[in-house]
């Protein structure tokens, strides 16, 4: 069964503060982690990936390390204090019942299991920030393994939008990331396919959605880690049916011309 959310939490096609790129505005409710209604579903897949497939979802270099221990005691301190989750001390109770042991040898892995976000680190290498480790179970047409340790210019090779000014503005907004503001932004894209694991190589040719698609946006976050000076860079992955949007959703959709390719 697709997993879907009862409704996205923002049309970002819509809203003036998402529509330009890279959209990026600040976070006032320090909600970088928040579960939604789809939260049970969505973890049930992740547990299954994690086990069965932890290669395709999993890159934890040994240089890596110590900024993902940081953001494992960041998540679980968070968790502490948002509604349905009860830190133990050796485990966590989520909000769908199930218990998680805390395991601060596979930091990521853990926290893969209890959160619905995948949490990507980004670390400075020379001039650019790149991808250096990661947790990343619905991956929207991309491949860990394929953008591990690249820039955020090599991450988007295949997105036309994607352009070296742009790269420059991004690389400027992750230079000026304070520990004390994290940031967010969110996009959206309609697949065919309500598959979460959406992986695809470069090389894949992306196929164009048809009628009766879906619908599917991304929340993502911006935190830096104090001590590491890591970047998180979080993705909430949110899933409608495209017949459940309102016929004026539809309308601006195909004005903007995005009805039938990834935005």
């Amino acid at each position: 069964m697709p997993i879907l959310n009862a409704k996205l939490p923002l049309h970002p096609w819509l809203d003036p503060r998402t529509t330009r790129l890279p959209g990026i505005q600040p976070i006032t409710d320090d909600s970088w982690i928040e579960p939604c209604d789809a939260y049970a579903a969505q973890m049930a897949e992740r547990d299954r990936l994690i086990l069965n497939c932890p290669d395709l979802v999993h890159a934890l270099p040994e240089a890596a390390l110590p900024a993902a221990l940081e953001l494992y005691d960041r998540v679980v301190d968070k968790l502490r204090g948002t509604a349905g989750f009860v830190v133990g001390a050796d485990s966590v109770l989520r909000p769908d019942g199930v218990r998680v042991r805390l395991d601060r040898a596979a930091p990521l892995l853990t926290l893969g299991r209890l959160v619905q976000e995948d949490l990507c680190l980004m670390q400075r290498v020379g001039e650019e920030h790149a991808l250096t480790a990661a947790v990343l179970c619905f991956p929207a047409s991309w491949t860990l393994a394929e953008k591990l340790g690249r820039s955020m210019l090599g991450i988007h090779i295949p997105v036309e939008s994607y352009t070296e000014d742009l790269a420059r503005r991004v690389q400027r907004l992750f230079d000026a990331i304070r520990p004390e503001q994290p940031l967010w932004r969110m996009n959206f894209h309609i697949y065919e396919s309500p598959d979460l694991f959406h992986p695809r190589r470069e090389a894949d040719r992306h196929p164009k959605a048809r009628e009766g698609a879906y619908m599917r946006a991304e929340r993502q976050c911006l935190l830096r880690l104090p001590q590491t000076e890591a970047v998180l860079f979080s993705i909430h992955t949110y899933q409608v049916s495209l017949h459940s949007l309102a016929p004026s959703d539809l309308a601006a959709l195909s004005a903007l011309g995005v009805m039938q390719h990834a935005n």
